[in-house]
């Protein structure tokens, strides 16, 4: 259910629907969660079994499910007064400008610094190549392994989470052009084969969880997709076939069940296997009844509907711009062999300066840039109002 208690949250269009804010601030808390999981992830050296909050990385596999709801949810019913193009309009001047905003950050951070043991391509990097990739980035384009300037293999090397926004706009051409003309009966079907594509590979693969995505490589790109597929296709599910009640203190429940599954320690020691059945029942089980609770309830009180909305506005800031700050911290960390009990003061520094960044972006480049871009390009297409709920951008937010 939509809450309406406060003025509504900053839109590029005018028409857009009204917002499901416990939803919204649910892709704050996951976006919050992403940003201490990957500060934390620095002293586990690549040891899975070692990582303190151990399964953030579930957040993405959350922000592709939530995705698939609130598109079906905004889009569904106003095909009859808006083009493909018109879509896929809305959705890069939506998703766009901070994903521009994200590789110049992460371009600055990167001729900021050298820590050349954990990053080894870095030293040998040309300024102008340094520039390409960042030119490159803008379009979201994915880099092969052979540009890589870092030596993670990240499709884009200046801002790895940009992987997850990349399928989002895959996600984004495939409910365009094809899913939103598919029956519920259909959609079901290919969801549960995306479904057992994903339980297969988090049980029998060689890590045991959900982890990757984020190169052009083969394998990396396989499991990519194995994680967009399922929850996107189950979102879409969730949003026509579900209809929400009402649920009392939804978004503090919703908010503390997903604060679980995303912290939750490492299931299974050596039996890899166990925690690969962990990850599936989080997002085929876990994760379409958080939405549906979040769907279910408002928030209560102007004070917590105040922190809701602030959740909800940084949520896509924040995932998009923090990463840069990351690799400072996590090279910092390891080439110096700094542990936790020193660094943990400049890890909340990295958190707070990334709440800042995401909040300035927003407020003083993101909403800006997008009313221009909305008078721009879109004032000649102005849709009808629908009088549903439900609404809008996403997050995918780098797992």
């Amino acid at each position: 259910m939509k809450a309406d208690t406060l003025p509504p949250s900053n839109t590029s269009f005018s028409d857009s629907k009204s917002h499901y804010e416990i939803l919204d601030a649910l892709r704050g808390v996951a976006a919050i969660t992403v940003v201490v999981f990957h500060i934390l992830e620095a002293f586990s050296f690549g040891d899975h079994q070692k990582q303190i909050i151990n399964h953030g990385y579930l957040a993405v596999d959350f922000f592709f499910l939530l995705s698939g709801f609130v598109i079906s949810h905004a889009y569904d019913d106003r095909w009859n007064t808006m083009t493909w193009q018109d879509f896929f309009k809305r959705r890069l001047i939506r998703l766009h400008p901070m994903i521009i905003m994200g590789m110049i950050i992460g371009a600055i951070g990167f001729l900021s610094y050298s820590f050349p043991e954990v990053y080894p391509l870095s030293r040998d990097v040309s300024f102008g190549k340094v520039m390409l990739v960042m030119l490159i980035g803008f379009t979201l384009v994915p880099l092969p392994v052979s540009m890589d300037i870092r030596g993670w293999i990240e499709m884009h090397p200046l801002n790895g989470p940009a992987w997850s926004l990349f399928f989002e706009y895959i996600a984004n051409i495939l409910y365009a052009l094809l899913l939103r003309h598919l029956s519920n009966t259909v959609l079901a079907v290919l969801a549960a084969l995306a479904g057992f594509a994903l339980v297969h590979w988090a049980v029998t693969g060689p890590s045991g969880d959900l982890i990757g995505g984020w190169s052009l490589d083969p394998l990396q790109f396989r499991i990519g997709l194995t994680r967009l597929l399922f929850p996107f296709l189950a979102g879409i599910l969730l949003a026509r076939a579900s209809k929400p009640g009402y649920i009392k203190n939804a978004f503090v429940w919703c908010s503390l069940l997903l604060i679980l599954v995303l912290a939750f320690p490492r299931v299974g020691g050596d039996r890899l296997w166990l925690n690969g059945i962990y990850d599936s029942l989080s997002v085929i089980v876990v994760f379409p009844v958080i939405i549906y609770m979040g769907a279910s309830g408002t928030i209560e009180g102007k004070g917590l509907l105040r922190i809701g909305r602030f959740l909800g506005d940084i949520s896509y800031p924040i995932y998009i711009i923090h990463y840069p700050l990351i690799y400072l911290f996590t090279g910092w960390v390891i080439e110096d062999k700094i542990p936790l009990a020193e660094a943990w003061p400049v890890g909340l520094l990295v958190l707070v300066a990334s709440l800042l960044i995401a909040y300035g972006s927003l407020k003083w480049y993101d909403i800006p840039v997008r009313k221009w871009l909305t008078e721009r390009f879109m004032k000649k297409n102005k849709m009808p109002t629908a009088k549903a709920s439900g609404l809008p951008p996403t997050s995918n937010q780098n797992g």
